[in-house]
């Protein structure tokens, strides 16, 4: 005997929800945009890094977290238009709703956790 699941849809986010997941985002972009300040004011230039015996391996790093912090920058940024443009919540690619829990976690998610996983599976 098969048992088969049934995905209930998520139940949509009331403005309660919403004015919470915007204030997170906004946090985000404000922290994301001090870092980055903070990162790029911190890097020295490739001469001065040599200058200051600083391994290269110390400077990639700062390179790779800044580049880092942009994509969540643009991730946060992105999720706030959708917000504005009422597309918020929505998966990218199936359509459905994404789940208040993902976006309590993941806030500016792009995409449901089905699709998610799935798009990990074909990395």
């Amino acid at each position: 005997m098969h048992h088969r699941t049934v995905v209930q849809p998520a139940p949509a986010l009331s403005a309660k929800d919403l004015a919470v997941l915007r204030a997170n985002l906004r946090e985000q972009l404000s922290f994301r945009r001090e870092q980055i300040q903070q990162l790029t004011a911190a890097a020295p230039a490739r001469g001065d890094a040599l200058r200051e015996r600083r391994a290269p391996s110390q400077v990639e790093v700062g390179v790779q977290l800044a580049a880092s912090a942009r994509m969540v920058l643009a991730d946060v940024e992105a999720a706030l238009r959708r917000m504005d443009e009422g597309r918020y919540g929505t998966c990218g690619l199936c359509r459905r709703p994404i789940s208040r829990e993902l976006l309590e976690i993941v806030p500016q998610a792009r995409h449901c956790a089905r699709c998610r996983q799935v798009r990990e599976a074909d990395r």
